[in-house]
């Protein structure tokens, strides 16, 4: 592998990781900097597809409500490695309902990330 292959395999788990540290942060604004202007997101619900949500715009009101429901929301990578412009990231998911029960899934995230921005999110979980 080329150390040209080598920087871009590393760029592309380092924007998804500060895209994660923005999340854990409920930061939507910073988060949105880590996605291109035509990005997808593929939510895990409704289950069995999910929705998809595409475009800045959409995908910037998708997170806004998101954290409005889960202000609890946080997400813990398991594993995470780059393939070129896809990363993989394998996290458990916690939040908490509102009457305090804990609770959380586990899944996974295939990204893909040209020129330097996250082109494509998409989330798969177990359960």
């Amino acid at each position: 592998m080329t150390p040209t292959r080598l920087s871009r395999i590393e760029a592309t788990t380092r924007i998804v990781l500060k895209f994660n540290d923005a999340f854990n942060q409920h930061n939507v604004d910073e988060m949105m900097q880590c996605m291109s202007d035509d990005c997808i997101l593929e939510n895990t619900t409704p289950s069995p597809d999910g929705t998809i949500y595409t475009g800045k715009d959409e995908v910037t009101q998708f997170w806004h409500k998101f954290f409005l429901d889960s202000p609890h929301a946080h997400i813990e990578i398991e594993e995470i490695f780059g393939l070129g412009m896809h990363c993989v990231m394998r996290w458990k998911y916690s939040w908490m309902e509102a009457n305090g029960i804990k609770g959380h899934v586990r899944g996974v995230d295939i990204f893909k990330v040209i020129n330097g921005l996250i082109s494509e999110k998409l989330s798969y979980v177990k359960g």
